[in-house]
């Protein structure tokens, strides 16, 4: 029998996340293990009266890129990849692995030139995303591979991936909403400040946020979600942080994080494991030493750690910051190939101020 879990949450996703309508073009991409959610999001676009196509893929194929690939086939980007952005009203990124770890003996320099390569796609991407004309969406089926990351066995794992989804309650809708209206009251508080000042253990940061906007992250791009977040000031972060978590990156755990900024710049950093790849993409492009996003993690139904960022980030008392693109439909103009999320726990003694004022401590807004 299957999990009615996953018809649940690929309703949600339709009706709720993307809100499809009548003859919209809805891409669902997906690797082969994600197959169960495919069927039950492919079923439900039918039924909201969508044409659904499918990109499924299989794991292995980009390592093999890396591996055999000329710098010619690594940046080589499809006329029919440039095409399908401009077509499409809405977009299913379903994260299925069968291996998290496939890529962690990549040469960096190629994973690097693969991104700028692909980036083309993404601005054209995030600029439609922007104007309203495209939908997006990225989720996740649970798999052994997800599992193990995560030291849990895959039972405990897809409970972990529905709770935190809300998928346990009879109308994970009706939840959503309420978290939407929570999380906006917190959005429309923190558009009145200036500075944000983040401090714990090894870590006293600044940013800046005059004339940013913060959005409120509530099921509509991301599933799970749980975030406020905004775009800095890219000219004016000072300070340093210790990341708690292992920064991951195609496949590789970049540990023990420490960045120093000045004038909004990346002036040192240093990792005890993965440093050569942290330097190789912080040297990717000028953008990619500067801050693109600072978030507060809201989702208090995710607890732990499962080295899986689209869980990490959204942990209830967190705080993440990324390097890289910043966000132009709330003011940002940090403009780079990256977007890499790294993630500080707050719950041990951390504490925020807004324009001198507490307004976080623990993990928890004071506000």
């Amino acid at each position: 029998m299957g999990d009615s879990r996953i018809t649940k949450l690929a309703r949600v996703l339709v009706q709720y996340s993307l809100a499809l309508k009548p003859g919209d073009l809805f891409l669902i991409s997906s690797p082969a293990a994600g197959a169960p959610l495919v069927r039950e999001a492919y079923r439900e676009a039918l039924l909201a009266g969508a044409n659904p196509i499918t990109r499924i893929g299989i794991d292995g194929l980009e390592e093999l890129l890396y591996k055999y690939g000329s710098d010619e086939q690594i940046g080589y980007i499809s006329d029919l990849a440039r095409q399908e952005i401009e077509d499409i009203d809405a977009m299913l990124s379903i994260l299925a692995p069968e291996n998290t770890k496939n890529l962690s003996r990549a040469d960096p320099q190629k994973v690097a030139l693969r991104r700028q390569a692909s980036r083309e796609i993404s601005d054209r991407y995030f600029a439609r995303a922007a104007a309203g004309e495209l939908r997006w969406m990225i989720t996740l089926f649970p798999t052994q591979a997800g599992a193990q990351d995560a030291e849990m066995s895959l039972r405990e794992y897809e409970d972990f991936v529905y709770t935190a989804g809300k998928l346990d309650l009879d109308d994970p809708v009706a939840a959503w909403r309420e978290t939407y209206v929570e999380q906006q009251r917190i959005a429309d508080i923190l558009t009145t400040k200036q500075a944000i000042r983040l401090i714990a253990p090894d870590t006293d940061l600044t940013y800046y946020t005059a004339g940013r906007g913060w959005i409120n992250a509530a099921g509509e791009k991301n599933f799970p979600d749980g975030e406020v977040f905004t775009s800095p000031d890219e000219t004016k972060t000072e300070g340093h942080i210790r990341y708690t978590y292992p920064a991951v990156y195609a496949g590789r755990a970049v540990e023990d994080v420490r960045l120093v900024f000045h004038e909004g710049r990346v002036v040192q950093a240093t990792a005890s494991k993965g440093e050569d790849l942290l330097r190789s993409l912080l040297d990717m492009d000028e953008g990619a030493r500067r801050l693109g996003e600072a978030a507060f993690g809201t989702n208090y139904g995710i607890q732990e750690f499962s080295r899986n960022i689209l869980f990490d980030e959204k942990i209830g008392g967190t705080v993440h910051l990324a390097l890289g693109k910043a966000f132009e439909e709330i003011g940002g103009q940090n403009d780079s190939a990256l977007h890499w999320d790294m993630v500080c726990d707050m719950r041990q003694g951390g504490e925020a101020y807004a324009d001198g004022e507490l307004i976080y401590k623990d993990g928890k807004f004071v506000i």
